[in-house]
């Protein structure tokens, strides 16, 4: 899929000199949690996955308290089926697209004006502390285009080309050195964000589709507990996570 505007000039008007943002106005979060959720066996729409419990609270109830406690407003975009089920303590409720990056261009559409940079996170990734919000946050006041956080790779990386059920055949050991895996949430200028989605592009990270249109993005260091929750067996590592900061006293 193409990433990216379909003007790249469009884009590059907006882009900024570091340490030159001006950026005063608001921040404020869209909070994605419209996926199938096939790996996690939610049924197609979704509604299993952001709504299962972990470390006695909801995916999406994790996500939205610490995008509340480190933004000024938070959309949150959830399966059609699920939009009614929502709306208490909450600035925004829509039903997402059809993929990821139409569910961004759903909530963008809800972010008021005066809003100045966007915060794009994954509810499936319940354990990201509003310390995470706040220094992605930062990171795009302090003149990046986007800032995702990312942690290093740490497990030896293979590649196998051709892969089945009973595995594949290895062409070659990937050298790690500078490997990062990229996490939510990722903060955008609003102008950078909004041409990059423009022409409706696809991609699974927002960064990625900023990055291809020539913006600046940095990355800031990430958190073991904004481990991504994709199937069930990572509820377990994410709620022993949980517990842990939990017993430490943060958020």
């Amino acid at each position: 899929a193409r990433c990216g505007p379909s003007d790249h000039a469009a884009y590059t008007e907006f882009l900024t000199v570091p340490g030159q943002t001006g950026l005063v106005g608001r921040s404020w979060a869209l909070v994605l949690g419209a996926g199938a959720g096939t790996r996690f066996g939610a049924g197609g729409d979704g509604a299993t996955k952001v709504m299962a419990a972990v470390a006695g609270r909801s995916m999406v109830a994790w996500s939205v308290e610490a995008a509340q406690a480190a933004c000024d407003g938070v959309t949150l975009v959830v399966a059609s089926s699920m939009v009614d089920q929502f709306g208490a303590g909450l600035d925004a409720v829509v039903a997402g697209g059809e993929t990821r990056s139409g569910s961004v261009r759903a909530g963008l559409e809800t972010v008021p004006e005066d809003v100045d940079v966007v915060v794009c996170h994954d509810a499936a990734r319940p354990g990201a502390s509003a310390g995470l919000f706040a220094g992605v946050i930062a990171a795009v006041r302090d003149g990046a285009d986007a800032a995702a956080p990312a942690l290093p790779v740490s497990d030896t990386l293979k590649r196998v080309p051709e892969w089945d059920d009973s595995g594949g055949v290895v062409a070659e050991t990937v050298d790690r050195s500078g490997l990062f895996a990229v996490q939510t949430p990722q903060a955008f200028r609003r102008e950078a964000l909004v041409a990059a989605h423009a022409g409706e592009p696809e991609a699974t990270d927002d960064a990625a589709l900023v990055e291809a249109a020539g913006g600046t993005v940095v990355a800031v260091p990430g958190e073991a507990a904004a481990h991504k929750v994709t199937t069930t067996a990572d509820l377990v590592i994410v709620e022993s996570l949980l517990r842990g900061r939990a017993r430490d006293g943060g958020l």
